[in-house]
């Protein structure tokens, strides 16, 4: 029997006429005993906390420094007002009112793993307080994750600087999009991936291989000049928690963009929604899909003349890409998915992100699109007044609807 073993074997022997106390000092004894590392080997045999062991150890040594008296020992087994201090209770009214806070500025399904706010602890804590509630900022951060919110930090909240009317985008958004989704209409966000290197290059993340025998990748990352890279972009669809991407092997543009949910539309959208009237489609404020690209515009009224239904767009503010529902429901499982492998080519890319799924029941279908898609494309004055583009009344640079062509 090795050591960890006989300590587990004695203290479960013991443990029953065991009070905290005695706990902590019968496991300081036999990390005492073992010397160096004793700590760490007691506490994975009896599971007592190594803060414990560790006070243990003090009381131990100072009864031999002091000598101890018969019936000195105190025993208390903490301090007056000692222990873990209990959270705030789940007060329906204070749940009631957080959430109330936080519901406007997310968007998208609520049962979603991921609920995004935009808020800081702080900030909650602040208003809370405001209407009557006593409650800490960490309190706040316990009931949204029983909530089911994920709330993003203070460095999450301050990115892209202080728009004023950023929050209310947010809520515009989820407006715009709960509104689609409960009349049954198909709301999707699309994004382009990071683009990727083509060949046996180095891949960031572990997989499993026989010991010993890591795949060998080339030292330099410099571009192959016959694969070149991949750009993927693609599209999810929030209802169903599809995802459809297309993997480009010529340039990111909006007319790659366009394409991508052109193919989705025909490939999987018009399936799932045959009754759709319109589409409503969340995007970045940048890139190829970008809000003051001209040629988006361009294409996207090429599309709504094909779908013959309107196209509403709805751009986040500028550096907030990172609450594009996307990232966290597809992307970021493609990366996982595909951690440790070199992608050696652009069939290897479009398998990995075919085979992305996800206990939550995510479904991604990928296709290569060798497609041209030139970049300096420019669209005149009077192509652009072919677009017939209605622009919100709130903030119509970000909100706006493109109508199919008259007949």
């Amino acid at each position: 029997m090795d050591i960890e073993s006989a300590i587990r074997e004695r203290f479960k022997n013991l443990e029953w006429v065991l009070d905290e106390r005695l706990r902590r000092l019968y496991a300081a004894s036999e990390a005492k005993v073992l010397g160096h590392g004793g700590i760490t080997l007691v506490q994975k045999a009896t599971g007592v906390a190594r803060n414990s062991i560790k006070l243990g150890l003090k009381e131990l040594l100072k009864s031999q420094q002091e000598g101890v008296v018969e019936g000195d020992v105190s025993r208390r087994l903490r301090r007056v007002g000692g222990g873990r201090k209990a959270t705030v209770k789940d007060d329906v009214k204070l749940l009631e009112a957080l959430e109330s806070l936080v519901e406007p500025v997310t968007r998208g399904d609520p049962e979603s793993v991921l609920r995004w706010t935009c808020k800081s602890l702080r900030q909650l804590e602040t208003e809370l307080r405001s209407q009557g509630y006593v409650v800490s900022h960490t309190s706040i951060g316990d009931l949204l994750r029983k909530l089911g919110y994920s709330l993003q930090g203070n460095r999450k909240t301050l990115e892209g600087g202080d728009h004023p009317d950023r929050n209310a985008q947010f809520e515009f958004i989820n407006a715009r999009a709960e509104d689609a989704i409960h009349n049954g209409q198909p709301v999707i966000s699309v994004d382009t991936k990071k683009k990727e290197l083509v060949g046996q290059y180095k891949n960031g993340g572990k997989e499993l291989r026989p010991k010993g025998e890591p795949e060998q990748v080339k030292v330099y990352d410099f571009v192959d000049k016959d694969l070149g890279r991949a750009n993927p972009y693609g599209v999810y669809d929030i209802t169903n928690n599809l995802g459809w991407v297309s993997v480009g092997t010529d340039h990111d543009t909006a007319s790659f963009a366009v394409a991508t949910i052109r193919r989705w539309w025909f490939g999987m959208g018009k399936e799932l929604y045959p009754d759709a009237r319109e589409l409503l489609i969340t995007a970045d404020g940048g890139g190829s899909n970008g809000s003051r690209v001209r040629l988006w515009k361009l294409e996207l009224q090429n599309l709504a003349n094909e779908l013959g239904i309107p196209i509403r767009v709805s751009h986040f503010p500028p550096g907030t890409s990172k609450w594009n529902k996307i990232e966290h429901r597809l992307f970021s499982y493609i990366s996982m998915n595909w951690r440790g492998k070199p992608l050696v080519s652009h069939e290897t890319i479009v398998n990995l992100i075919a085979a992305t799924t996800t206990r939550k029941g995510l479904k991604v279908r990928a296709e290569l699109d060798s497609g041209h898609y030139p970049t300096g494309i420019k669209v005149t004055d009077e192509e652009l007044k072919t677009v017939r583009i209605f622009r919100d009344e709130f903030h119509g640079e970000w909100n706006y609807s493109i109508l199919p062509a008259e007949n």
